[in-house]
């Protein structure tokens, strides 16, 4: 009698079990990401204005040169026969005379008037003021109505003055400007995301980090009231 013969099917393994991040976890490591690239770009040009920070704070006690202290004062003859309509044409000629494209350019105009002076009152024609900026140099430059001249006062900065200027935003273009507050938004941003990752969203840690910045947002708000 023949033996039946029985074919076992092989075992299917069960499909893998999908873990699904709570969104909790996946809002984390999404922090974790931008604190990162956010971090990565703040260092780039983090270390020039931590450095330039730290030479600013100290530059008195250390006696840093960041400027150059003798000042270049020079009259500038006005071209016979040139009048000017208008403080910015005078403030591009001056440019041209001096050789020098400023990236920042102010003027002030202060109208004619009477001013009491030695127990007389005396007539001031119209001023014009001039502030023409880069980063290497500055140009304080005065010129009354009617004078045949113009009075510049030149600074040229150090290589470490020119970094300061930079710093400050001192003679620079709007491209510069927007760069620097990406690094200022930047470390809003880096001090932001670093405080949630603290907390792990966790209550009582999330609890503790909004009651002291309420209580820093009070204190600056009290010193600006009080200065104004």
């Amino acid at each position: 009698m023949d033996e039946a013969i029985t074919f076992e099917r092989p075992a299917v393994a069960a499909p893998p079990r999908r873990h699904h991040r709570s969104r909790k976890a996946t809002f984390l490591i999404w922090l974790r990401r931008i604190h990162l690239y956010v971090g990565l770009w703040g260092a780039v040009l983090g270390l020039l204005f931590g450095a330039t920070g730290i030479l600013l704070n100290h530059r008195a006690i250390l006696k840093i040169p960041v400027e150059k202290t003798v000042l270049r004062s020079v009259q500038i003859a006005l071209p016979a026969g040139r009048a000017f309509e208008s403080p910015d044409a005078l403030a591009r000629w001056l440019e041209a005379e001096l050789q020098f494209d400023a990236l920042q350019t102010r003027v002030k105009v202060e109208p004619a008037a009477t001013v009491r002076w030695a127990d007389r009152d005396v007539q001031q024609p119209a001023r014009w003021t001039f502030q023409l900026h880069a980063p290497q140099r500055g140009v304080a430059a005065e010129f009354y109505v009617g004078n045949h001249f113009v009075k510049a006062d030149i600074q040229d900065a150090t290589p470490i003055g020119t970094l300061t200027r930079l710093h400050m935003s001192i003679g620079v273009n709007a491209f510069w400007v927007l760069l620097a507050d990406t690094i200022a938004g930047g470390l809003i941003v880096l001090s932001l995301t670093g405080l949630l990752l603290w907390t792990r969203l966790h209550k009582v840690r999330l609890t503790g980090v909004v009651v002291a910045l309420g209580a820093l947002a009070a204190a600056v708000g009290f010193m600006w009231s009080a200065s104004a």
